[in-house]
């Protein structure tokens, strides 16, 4: 067994007699909607797909927003953002934000039926003048257009995603949470004549009518995979198993 592999068996991995409670990710369901084999690969036999690059650039954007965004949220002011695209909301200063933002900690729930723990860490967290609470997502790319509202399809279907189990999650933990989540979605222009150590964004709010009614039936689905003791079917769209497939198929020509 390789280094590698040995390592990743002693990460979080599943066993379906085990009484301790199992903790499944954002991510993690979001990687089992994308393929049941490699996240049951993952959790279950403790091999992950491989890591991609980290996006630096846009980690910087998010903690630059969270900057300015606290700097506003504790003096109890609203974010010119917020007025220009005429929205009911304001910065909240919950107690609890600072852990729900850590990436390691984030909101937890304790779903008992299956005995996990599910979590996910937001970028912010907002509040309207009726007291609902207001799911924010920070997003950063560049194109030479600024993105104004989600696409069908791709990527930005796993953003909505995502938003619907923040969603879900604050309501668990007894949160009154408006259906409205919104996307910062910061723009970079690549069309400038000159970078003179700076790249200028467009942004703009993006609203998303969420609805989570599919988030516990998943989460049963993922329990029901995990304690099969079969490799579920791969996603028909799933690189990482097509690759594979293919590559075993090459090889075994030279075999």
């Amino acid at each position: 067994m390789s280094e590698y592999y040995r390592g990743k068996r002693s990460r979080n991995i599943y066993a379906p007699e085990q009484k301790t409670s199992f903790k499944i990710s954002r991510s993690k369901i979001d990687l089992f909607l994308s393929c049941p084999r490699c996240f049951y690969v993952d959790r279950r036999l403790g091999v992950g797909r491989p890591p991609g690059f980290p996006f630096a650039i846009n980690s910087a954007v998010d903690h630059l927003l969270k900057n300015e965004f606290d700097a506003l949220r504790h003096v109890g002011k609203t974010h010119p953002l917020i007025e220009k695209f005429g929205v009911d909301a304001r910065p909240v200063a919950h107690r609890m934000l600072d852990e729900w933002r850590e990436n390691f900690k984030g909101i937890h729930y304790h779903d008992i039926k299956n005995n996990f723990i599910v979590t996910g860490a937001i970028d912010d967290l907002w509040v309207d003048s009726h007291g609902q609470y207001i799911v924010v997502d920070y997003k950063a790319t560049a194109k030479s257009e600024p993105v104004t509202a989600l696409e069908l399809g791709g990527y930005h279907d796993g953003y909505r995603r995502q938003m619907e189990i923040y969603q879900w999650l604050l309501r668990k933990n007894g949160l009154t949470v408006s259906d409205t989540g919104y996307f910062v979605y910061c723009t970079g222009q690549p069309d400038n004549e000159r970078f003179d150590a700076h790249v200028l964004f467009d942004m703009h709010l993006i609203p998303y009518t969420g609805n989570d009614q599919w988030v516990q039936g998943t989460i049963d689905q993922m329990k029901i995979v995990l304690d099969h003791n079969e490799l579920p079917d791969a996603s028909a769209d799933c690189d990482y198993c097509l690759y594979i497939n293919d590559r075993i198929h090459v090889e075994n020509l030279y075999e």
